[in-house]
């Protein structure tokens, strides 16, 4: 069976679709089969991503390492569309990857219980960090947030259906270059929320302009030597050690990071 990851939060502009189009584009360029599937109806950023791309690959000749996009259907016979479309990426997947919305509804909330990794990207601030945990005025942690308690029935679901555990990875985006008084502030609390509730924590993705340049023509990181790209920036060159950091953090079967 394919191993699924999902990137969810409840919370809009914490870096989901960034994440999951550069880890599931890396995965596919590492050689593995990925699957890719968007749940917000709405916005559909990780699914534009991905068009994007193919539009770009057309226009210009080329052939990247792509992701397989699969679109939900209506629901017929019974049959919830995410179900059937995991069904059918499982056939031929690796790795299926579920972009969720930044906000709570009854895909994503199935989503949770499917989720093999569960990938939560949160921006480095308090004001992010009520998406997993209520805090008091004196920043003393009162218990887990809504989002918390989702994940924890997920967990719950799947003990029950026999599926294993999730593997529960929060990231740290767009960490601050400096030692920040707020930076270790919010370091110390996700430390010990993490061991009460149950999740790793690992940095993710700095705050840097190359991702937006990047999404009109679908392309990540990765991809910037294919198209031309003689040298890179120093930014850049973090940027993709960032990349590489992520997936060696998100311990996955048989992955062996070539990048």
């Amino acid at each position: 069976m394919a191993h699924i990851i999902v990137v969810g939060n409840e919370k809009g502009g914490s870096g989901k679709s960034t994440t999951s189009m550069h880890v599931a584009t890396a995965l596919a360029r590492m050689g593995h089969r990925v699957g890719a599937l968007d749940l917000d109806v709405r916005q559909r950023s990780f699914a534009r991503y991905l068009e994007n791309r193919m539009a770009f690959m057309k226009r210009e000749g080329l052939d990247l390492p792509t992701p397989q996009l699969m679109t939900l259907e209506a629901e017929q016979d019974g049959i919830d569309p995410l179900s059937a479309a995991v069904a059918q990426l499982d056939q031929n997947c690796e790795f299926i990857l579920l972009d969720c919305p930044g906000s709570h509804t009854r895909l994503s909330q199935m989503a949770h219980s499917l989720a093999d990794t569960l990938v939560t990207p949160m921006n480095d601030s308090f004001i992010d960090f009520d998406l997993l945990a209520r805090m008091s005025p004196e920043g003393k942690v009162l218990g887990p947030s809504i989002y918390a308690e989702m994940v924890w029935s997920a967990r719950q679901m799947r003990g029950e259906a026999g599926a294993g555990p999730i593997d529960w990875l929060v990231l740290r985006n767009r960490l601050g270059t400096q030692q920040m008084h707020n930076k270790r502030k919010v370091g110390g609390a996700l430390a010990t929320l993490s061991k009460r509730i149950g999740f790793r924590v690992a940095p993710g993705f700095s705050e840097r302009v190359i991702f937006r340049e990047l999404f009109p023509r679908g392309l990540t990181l990765l991809d910037l030597k294919d198209i031309g790209t003689e040298q890179l920036s120093m930014s850049n060159i973090a940027a993709r050690q960032e990349l590489r950091d992520l997936i060696n953090e998100l311990h996955l079967p048989n992955v062996s990071v070539n990048f």
